[in-house]
């Protein structure tokens, strides 16, 4: 039991003098090399902050005109990035065409905006990246006098029949409203023969209200005060695309919502029978210069507000990447693979982020300080067994001289200088792997001491004569 005892504290001994005798080298590198690696350090800081710099803390968001449906969701957004430590100032626009515009101008702050899918000048901006969709925009057709039955709309000629010479609002040239309704109008055969005139959509309901127009396109979310005003309006009547696959069909990026009769009133039980809507997305657009973090955190906003179930959402469906025709962002793609970064489960934004901006740094640096680290115990030796060979050839000098031409009168000079020698010596800090060099350098130096104190000449002898003979 003895022996295995005494065996173990070997062991730690051995461990505890190996860990000290790295520890002391380690300690002793840092002194020599530290200027060094504060270089690289703050090269690879200036490198981080040019390629990877911190993301902004104010944001704007284009919203479209104010009241709308857009406007709200955009509060919701600003209070998520609140709590994240980011401004997201709301920025109002008259609709799609000035988010799209103010977007792809390289000199505009504007960094984000929400733009209906299917606006056809979006796909030729340029600098312009997709987040992806975030919510439904059902396509509302609203109209006012006796209710027409769906078979009215099959035919180009019912339809057409009664709104001949009547006043439809297809919302102002640039807005959402007016691409959808334009498009639609197309596909049907309506494009010719309906008075059509160009109001926003708070300015439509009014209108329509009042009995100045017929009938009126809007484009807005459900919860939208303008759609809850008309709902709620028994005198009005609501178009069911009867054709709604047709017209899925030929314009890819539109989507059918099936409404269950009486789902918008069941005491009014409106709608009296099952009806489909067209809807077009919501597309969260932003500049392609944004910071992959402020990316992120939109996403991140979207699963969080949009993510939940709605009147037309599943639980989950958005943010949805699959409908839209232009570029989707790296960061989006990353996001729908990955989801949110996992840092951000567990730290704020900020720290998260900064976390992740170390990350790239570090890695980077311990790639390139690998190896010079690997590279400097062999340099750092051989500066150690330099600087013991630069001693050997001072005590290799002063034996010369004291072989050539010694003056006894020196002695004391001698000693000095090899005393200076030997404290030069000691001040060497070497690693025990040299000790041996080391020591044997201080042995000689004792060695050239002891011959210059033995005599009248410290390299000399006497022959058989008597005399001194210098060997």
């Amino acid at each position: 039991m003895g022996s295995f005892k005494q065996d173990i504290q070997d062991t730690f001994l051995g461990l505890s003098e190996s860990a000290q005798e790295h520890w002391n080298d380690f300690t002793q590198f840092l002194q020599e090399v530290w200027p060094l690696l504060i270089l690289l350090l703050i090269i690879l800081m200036g490198v981080w902050w040019y390629a990877d710099p911190p993301p902004p803390r104010h944001v704007m968001l284009a919203t479209g005109s104010p009241g709308s449906s857009y406007e709200a969701l955009g509060k919701k957004y600003v209070e998520f990035f609140k709590r994240k430590g980011i401004t997201l100032e709301l920025v109002p626009t008259m609709g799609a065409q000035e988010n799209i515009n103010r977007l792809s101008d390289r000199n505009d702050p504007l960094q984000a905006a929400f733009v209906q899918a299917g606006v056809s000048h979006a796909k030729d901006a340029k600098g312009i990246q997709s987040l992806g969709a975030v919510d439904y925009d059902p396509i509302w057709f609203f109209y006012r006098g006796p209710e027409l039955k769906a078979t009215d709309f099959q035919a180009v000629d019912g339809g057409l029949r009664y709104f001949l010479n009547k006043k439809i609002s297809i919302g102002i040239d640039g807005s959402g409203t007016y691409a959808q309704a334009i498009r639609i109008l197309k596909a049907a055969g309506y494009e010719k023969g309906v008075k059509v005139v160009q109001l926003t959509g708070h300015d439509s309901v009014k209108a329509l209200k009042a009995g100045e127009i017929d009938g009126s396109f809007i484009v807005d979310a459900y919860e939208a005060p303008n759609i809850q005003a008309l709902l709620n309006d028994p005198s009005l009547h609501l178009v069911t695309f009867k054709r709604a696959e047709a017209f899925a069909k030929l314009i890819p990026y539109l989507h059918i919502l099936d409404v269950p009769q009486g789902a918008f009133s069941l005491p009014r039980n409106f709608p009296p029978l099952d009806m489909k809507l067209l809807a077009t997305t919501t597309n969260l657009l932003i500049d392609d210069r944004m910071h992959p973090a402020i990316q992120f955190l939109f996403l991140e906003a979207a699963r969080e507000i949009n993510g939940k179930e709605s009147f037309f959402a599943q639980r989950g469906e958005f943010p949805s990447f699959k409908d839209s025709a232009l570029i989707e962002s790296p960061v989006a793609i990353h996001y729908e693979k990955n989801n949110y970064p996992l840092l951000s489960a567990y730290f704020p934004f900020w720290v998260a982020e900064l976390i992740n901006r170390l990350i790239f740094v570090l890695l980077p640096f311990c790639v390139l300080a690998y190896p010079i680290l690997q590279s400097l115990p062999g340099f750092r030796a051989k500066r150690m067994q330099n600087k013991i060979n630069r001693l050997y050839g001072s005590l290799k000098s002063l034996e010369q001289e004291l072989l050539n031409g010694f003056n006894n009168e020196q002695r004391d000079e001698y000693l000095k200088r090899l005393n200076l020698l030997e404290y030069q010596a000691i001040k060497i800090k070497i690693s025990k792997r040299m000790s041996s060099d080391y020591y044997t350098l201080r042995t000689s130096i004792d060695y050239v001491r002891n011959c210059l104190n033995r005599g009248e000449h410290p390299y000399g002898y006497e022959d058989l004569d008597g005399q001194i003979a210098v060997l």
